[in-house]
């Protein structure tokens, strides 16, 4: 029997945070945020890491629902995910306030 101990709210905000636990996905947000999109080969070249280390990065913000991307050959394309931004935005205001 599996009793469900976290609600719906908390399990997002410890996703959003996870996601916002290393300062190069903090320093992709704020850059993602100024830009209405934003390319990774730009990204790449913002970073002193290697593009496999800015995958991996990316990678975890995409999971998370922070950005998204779409595929324009031979680059993908990443922007803030306004709704799921929006979302954790509210969520953490929530945490704070209590």
């Amino acid at each position: 029997m599996d009793v469900k101990v976290f609600s719906d709210k908390q399990e997002k905000l410890a996703r959003y945070a996870k996601a916002l636990g290393h300062p190069v996905r903090v320093y992709v947000l704020e850059l993602l945020g100024k830009q209405s999109c934003c390319y990774s080969g730009d990204l790449s070249e913002e970073l002193p890491i290697a593009k496999s280390t800015l995958s991996q990065h990316l990678k975890e913000l995409k999971d998370a629902g922070l950005i998204q991307g779409e595929i324009e050959a031979p680059r993908v394309k990443y922007c803030i995910n306004k709704a799921n931004w929006e979302e954790a935005s509210e969520l953490f205001k929530a945490l704070m306030k209590d």
